[in-house]
């Protein structure tokens, strides 16, 4: 019986330092969000300040190549669409996403966005992977990786896939 408590306490302790370890330490709830102002896939420059006055947004990190992204972009093409058009306390212009890609390959991450269905208007990359000016500012040592942020440019939450943002949302809808 020891043994087995022993056993169960050890997975436990693991468990809860593999959650700390991947907990992103650079960003705080209540700061205000970092600038990011990168190209989409056309070539235009998009300013996530710009994109987020009188907006909610989900700022989601992502790549192409990264098989737990691609899995859950259904549930995130699902949270847009059930939120896009809904109105939100203190957010005159809604709700959005804003895809930030960690992709190298400019061909995979536009195939992707298309394959995936992902249809909002904001997708941006620098085509750094790893080493993505955007994956620096925001601390982004996995994928995926969204973080909420009011209409006010305040970051309202952090979490390790886009699809944990339900309930926060739920909150902000008018």
């Amino acid at each position: 019986m020891k043994k087995i408590i022993s056993a169960l306490l050890f997975c436990c302790a693991i468990s809860l330092s593999a959650s700390a370890q991947y907990e992103n330490t650079k960003i705080q709830v209540g700061a205000k969000a970092p600038e990011l102002a990168f190209d989409d896939p056309a070539g235009k420059k998009l300013v996530l300040s710009e994109i987020n006055k009188g907006r909610v947004i989900l700022l989601d990190f992502w790549a192409s190549w990264c098989g737990p992204c691609r899995r859950s972009n259904p549930a995130l093409v699902k949270l847009y669409n059930d939120y896009k058009k809904k109105s939100f306390k203190g957010a005159k212009n809604g709700f959005t996403v804003v895809s930030v890609s960690l992709d190298k390959a400019k061909e995979a991450w536009m195939q992707a966005i298309t394959a995936d269905k992902l249809e909002w208007p904001y997708h941006m990359s620098d085509l750094g992977a790893w080493q993505s000016k955007a994956a620096e500012i925001y601390g982004i040592q996995y994928v995926p990786q969204a973080f909420l942020i009011g209409a006010d440019g305040k970051i309202l939450a952090k979490y390790m896939s886009a699809e944990e943002a339900v309930a926060d949302l739920n909150k902000l809808v008018k």
